[in-house]
């Protein structure tokens, strides 16, 4: 992964969340969130939140007495997510790293990350500090896409990409789509310092109102858009233009109609942490 992969900036907060919140992440952080069971009065953490959409979902879902920090990388993506939630919801927002929580040891009861952990350079890394900051019994929730393959509109934007760019083609869809090898993220959870592992695939439908405004999302709404502008010769829209075809043709429009693939991991906090 290259830094400019994970680049969200500028206006790629608020496209992301407008073309691509409800018909790609919606539907995840509906079924993420439910799978969540805390006490009332509990500490969750929620490492990666984007535009805060499983932060809404989480908050609806928490007893009275729960406090979430909604925690993200990218300055920008969770300024977008502060404007979006009121403030008398009881959320603190904190930019953080993954690979660094600026939290004490045992400090929450629940982690949760949704679309996260592919970006993370150092995947095993992330996964001990979210070990690091449960408490003993504590549960890690976590969501990744499946592959391009099963994911064909994503590999239809890439495959636009390398029509237009055969020698140097943005390389931000091998990124989210990369983390789909089953045993590589079992063995993230196989030491003694995790139990109640799972690991399940979750196929849901996503909608969009219309093939260009998906297309839009999926070129505006991450890094593509820059990297296109930056290698110059094709106008973006163009590009939008093509992936919107493509989409219509293998989907449909008004609306077009996504099977959408990812994997939930789930593991619940041994006894102690590692030092």
């Amino acid at each position: 992964m290259t830094d400019n992969n994970a680049r969200f900036v500028g206006s790629i907060p608020e496209n992301y969340d407008r073309h691509l919140g409800p018909v790609l992440f919606e539907p995840y952080a509906r079924d993420l969130a439910r799978r969540l069971e805390v006490k009332d009065g509990a500490q969750v953490l929620e490492v990666a939140c984007g535009t805060g959409i499983v932060t809404r979902h989480l908050v609806d879902r928490l007893p009275p007495r729960a406090r979430l920090v909604a925690t993200d990388l990218n300055e920008p993506m969770l300024e977008h997510a502060r404007r979006k939630i009121p403030e008398t919801k009881p959320v603190e927002w904190r930019q953080a790293d993954a690979c660094a929580l600026p939290f004490p040891d045992a400090s929450f009861e629940a982690v949760v990350c949704q679309f996260g952990l592919m970006f993370v350079p150092d995947k095993p890394k992330a996964v001990r500090e979210a070990r690091r900051v449960l408490a003993p019994g504590g549960r890690l929730l976590l969501s990744v896409w499946d592959s391009l393959d099963r994911n064909r509109f994503a590999r239809l934007a890439h495959e636009t990409l390398l029509r237009y760019f055969p020698k140097d083609p943005p390389t931000f869809y091998e990124v989210p789509f990369s983390l789909h090898d089953r045993p590589a993220l079992r063995a993230l959870f196989s030491d003694d310092d995790w139990s109640e592992t799972r690991l399940d695939e979750v196929a849901l439908e996503g909608r969009s109102v219309s093939a260009v405004d998906l297309a839009t999302g999926l070129i505006e709404g991450n890094p593509v858009g820059a990297g296109i502008r930056e290698r110059g010769g094709v106008d973006t829209r163009t590009v939008i233009e093509a992936v919107a075809a493509s989409l219509a043709r293998e989907f449909g429009d008004r609306p077009v109609r996504l099977p959408l693939h990812a994997l939930v991991a789930s593991a619940r906090a041994g006894a102690a942490a590692k030092p």
